[in-house]
């Protein structure tokens, strides 16, 4: 896992190399849609949430994120004339995913897949192909293949008519590897590392842009490290589920270093502290470090960029808190590379 972490900015030149100049094909395909839907579980699902919010707040159309029990199990037909599927699966072999863009091909949808797994399943059932060039991965909890989706994602974005710098997209990589060398060398990581290794459960919130990044953060340390990990956008978290923050669960708190969203995660910090509990920082510039009880870096980009790299200290985390609890992250118990879900 720590040697894929390390392959990111390679993985990301590489996928935006050969999908950046794919922007006017997304764009035809994307012509006489007004409105995008993303198909995804697990990791990917949350790579969707990014997307979402992407596609929504810099190209102007709406997006959701579809419920594949309505076309597997429930095998219900929806009118999806004049929408844009979007299928994500690392390895695009998860049936699930493929036969449920499959419907929505039936339904309707003009269909992209974005994948790692080039001539899959996945591939060859949309009329458009996102394949990302992360390479083999050989730890289950996914890094460079997660982060490579969000760059093919930026790219879809892009080609829906994003107002966006592509300049700042093509930074990304070189943040990634600042990034690394920078959570590596902060005196707060193994600080953070050894409370975490005494709680049992954590709360892990970000907001908008950055929501996914936290939904992607918490999972990690679900599945490497086994921590009861909760991720919430902080609205939803203060609609009840903040009782739960306490000595014995802390707040990981992500967020860009600007954009709108980041004052309410500075003020969730100061609420978290104020009431005697822990609140890890992590991006959000110095605001949210001086709110919190502890802080790690975050990117220098622009809020719609800034998942790309926002990951890379709770993937550095997540690495790092397995083996402090002597378990092996590349391999966690029950789960594989590839997931099945009944259908």
């Amino acid at each position: 896992m720590r040697s894929e972490i390390g392959e990111q900015a390679t993985a990301l030149n590489a996928t935006l190399d050969a999908l950046l100049p794919r922007v006017a094909e997304v764009g035809v395909l994307g012509r006489e849609t007004r409105q995008v839907l993303f198909i995804a579980r697990g990791s990917s699902d949350n790579a969707a949430v990014y997307g979402s919010y992407l596609v929504q707040t810099h190209a102007g159309r709406l997006a959701t994120l579809a419920s594949p029990s309505i076309a597997t199990t429930y095998k219900k037909k929806i009118d999806l004339s004049g929408v844009l599927a979007v299928a994500i699966s690392q390895s695009g072999r998860t049936e699930e995913i493929v036969e449920t863009l499959d419907w929505a091909a039936g339904c309707g949808a003009r269909t992209v897949a974005v994948t790692n797994g080039e001539g899959s399943p996945l591939a060859e059932a949309a009329q458009l192909a996102l394949v990302t060039r992360a390479g083999d991965e050989l730890a289950v909890p996914a890094t460079k293949t997660y982060t490579t989706q969000l760059a093919a994602l930026a790219v879809l974005g892009i080609g829906l008519g994003a107002e966006v710098d592509i300049a700042d997209l093509r930074r990304a990589p070189e943040e990634v590897d600042r990034l690394i060398a920078a959570t590596e060398a902060a005196d707060a990581l193994p600080e953070i590392v050894e409370e975490l290794a005494s709680v049992p459960g954590a709360v892990v919130s970000g907001r908008g842009i950055a929501y996914g990044t936290a939904l992607e953060f918490a999972i990690k340390l679900k599945e490497a490290c086994y921590l009861h990990a909760m991720g919430l956008s902080y609205a939803d978290l203060l609609h009840g589920p903040i009782a739960v923050v306490d000595d014995d669960t802390p707040a990981l708190l992500v967020a860009a270093d600007s954009g709108p969203t980041l004052p309410g995660t500075v003020a969730l910090a100061e609420r978290v502290t104020a009431a005697g509990a822990k609140a890890y920082g992590i991006g959000g510039g110095r605001m949210l470090a001086e709110a919190s009880t502890r802080a790690l870096p975050g990117p220098d980009l622009p809020e719609w960029v800034a998942p790309l790299a926002l990951i890379v200290p709770g993937q550095l985390i997540t690495e790092r808190l397995a083996r402090r609890l002597g378990i092996d992250p590349d391999m966690p118990r029950g789960l594989g590379k590839v997931t099945q879900t009944d259908q």
